[in-house]
């Protein structure tokens, strides 16, 4: 090995095995290690704002549900072509297990299950939101790993010395007479635990509360997300040269951006709503009501 691979981030040659008749991928275990992790911390955040472990593992739950929904319909919204039109075969669309997810459907799902199951619960969202800030920073961290053990997303060819190796099979038309690509898992990866560790630091110092702890989680996210979406080379949809994705970032930089200025100035200091909202005590029987009187 000579010239730039020699001083390079090698990939695993392992992207699966098998466990008895089932066949284990790396990347969902990827994708599950991050969602324990993301569960362990938030549940304990919750648990310290007054919440209980109760309500968090509701929200929880049906938050990975309709997160992996989302995920799942924005790839085939953004990537019909795959699955729709002549020769293809639409029912692939539900093939979950064979890859393809959206991380902004992830976190469009996953926030319109916390939405729906606080309002049901009676909760106070922020409380919730803020709670899982950081810990959402580390799980997308963690499961970008998946993409390594894939070989997948990576970057444009680069010879800096930590350029991650590919082999010919999962290289692009195009690309093939390259060797090094840029890490694009390992950027993501490093942004979202700094950022996940900035924001829990930020948060033990300033104690952020009523979302804008959650607002500065999709500033920082988005932030990273766009210069990454900028690197990489794996085919998807453009309109004027820019990637679908990279406009998504920008909108949603924006919309967290004004959403954490208002909140600093419209919604300073502590949060005075309780995290589960008193709900109003049911009316008294009549019957037991003119019982009562009877007695007194």
């Amino acid at each position: 090995m000579s010239g730039p691979a020699a001083l390079s981030i090698p990939s695993p040659s392992l992207s699966q095995f098998s466990l008895g008749p089932l066949t284990i991928h790396i990347y969902a275990l990827c994708l599950l290690t991050g969602i324990v992790v993301a569960y362990l911390l938030g549940r304990r955040r919750y648990r310290d704002r007054g919440g209980t472990d109760d309500d968090f593992e509701a929200v929880a739950l049906w938050a990975v549900v309709f997160g992996i929904v989302g995920a799942r319909v924005y790839h085939v919204i953004t990537d019909h072509e795959l699955y729709f039109g002549p020769g293809r075969q639409w029912y692939r669309a539900f093939f979950i297990w064979q890859g393809g997810l959206g991380i902004w459907g992830s976190i469009t799902g996953g926030a319109l299950a916390v939405l729906w199951v606080c309002h049901r619960r009676g909760l106070t969202f922020a409380p919730m939101a803020d709670s899982l800030a950081p810990a959402l920073l580390l799980a997308q961290g963690i499961g970008r790993l998946g993409n390594w053990f894939n070989q997948e997303l990576f970057g444009s060819p680069t010879t800096l010395p930590w350029g991650l190796r590919i082999d010919p099979a999962h290289r692009p038309a195009g690309y093939l007479q390259y060797q090094t690509f840029h890490p694009t898992f390992l950027y993501e990866l490093i942004w979202n635990v700094l950022g996940a560790l900035a924001l829990l630091w930020i948060d033990r110092h300033w104690r952020l509360e009523r979302g804008k702890l959650f607002a500065l989680y999709v500033v920082v996210y988005t932030f990273g997300r766009f210069w990454v979406e900028r690197l990489r080379i794996d085919p998807a949809n453009h309109l004027g040269g820019w990637r679908l994705n990279s406009y998504t970032s920008v909108i949603v930089f924006t919309a967290g951006l004004i959403w954490f200025c208002w909140l600093l100035r419209y919604r300073p200091g502590a949060d005075p709503r309780p995290v589960r909202v008193p709900q109003p005590a049911p009316p008294a029987d009549d019957h037991e009501e003119s019982g009562a009187s009877e007695s007194r």
